[in-house]
């Protein structure tokens, strides 16, 4: 194979985004995670030492900067203008990969505790109760697990222990019913109409639920490509 070196821009950009885990990485930045726990909890699969690698890598090739955090425990990682840029590089690679590897995506791979790492950080926060409010998911299916959301317009948790508040509503399904919600598969109300997802609470915070969350920021991409499947069987 011959070395394009510096004079192919293609091989300059692969050598900064393409090695394994790396875009993945970025794809977490993109997101709005700054900080190593939460950058780690969203791919399980990574190791935390090949994850430091690939920070300091982004470094040192002036994709992030690396900041002292206002808690004054550890450091934050922020996209520089450079990393910003990636932000059409993402999100034009997963749209690739809906549009022509969509057979080969299995939504339903996704654990439990990812799915609801990755719901709690598509939360809207602009669009939560004044209040604090406890949602409790009961992932019915493959493997039965509770998990809680604490949603709070200045922070939003998950525990996977009882976080000692009163729960405001409890949402039971399997997870690949909340993953197909997630993902774009299919509607919120969709899922609950069709008795997929059971939702009780207050009837009010029942019913504003789904627009709390934002889903996957390929969501719709994924309904008309999904819609396109079912209408043409490709």
């Amino acid at each position: 194979m011959p070395d394009y070196g510096d004079f192919c821009a293609v091989q300059l950009a692969a050598e900064v985004v393409a090695d394994r885990w790396t875009p993945l990485v970025i794809r977490e930045l993109v997101l709005g995670n700054t900080r190593f726990n939460d950058i780690a909890r969203a791919m399980p699969g990574m190791s935390r030492s090949l994850l430091v690698q690939r920070l300091r890598h982004l470094e040192n090739k002036g994709v992030i900067q690396t900041w002292p955090s206002p808690t004054g425990r550890g450091n934050e990682y922020h996209l520089t203008p450079a990393g910003q840029d990636l932000h059409r590089v993402i999100d034009a690679l997963g749209r690739w990969a809906i549009e022509w590897l969509f057979d080969e995506i299995r939504p339903h791979d996704v654990p439990p505790t990812t799915l609801m790492w990755w719901m709690h950080r598509r939360v809207d926060r602009d669009k939560l109760p004044p209040v604090r409010t406890v949602v409790e998911f009961r992932h019915t299916a493959p493997t039965p697990q509770t998990i809680w959301l604490i949603l709070d317009r200045s922070d939003v948790s998950v525990c996977h222990q009882h976080p000692g508040f009163e729960v405001d509503v409890v949402a039971a399904a399997s997870t690949d019913d909340f993953a197909d919600v997630f993902q774009g598969y299919r509607k919120w109300h969709e899922a609950v109409d069709e008795g997929r997802i059971e939702v009780t609470g207050a009837p009010r915070l029942v019913a504003a639920l789904p627009r709390w969350f934002l889903w996957s920021p390929w969501a719709e991409v994924t309904r008309e490509r999904a819609d396109r499947a079912a209408r043409t069987g490709s």
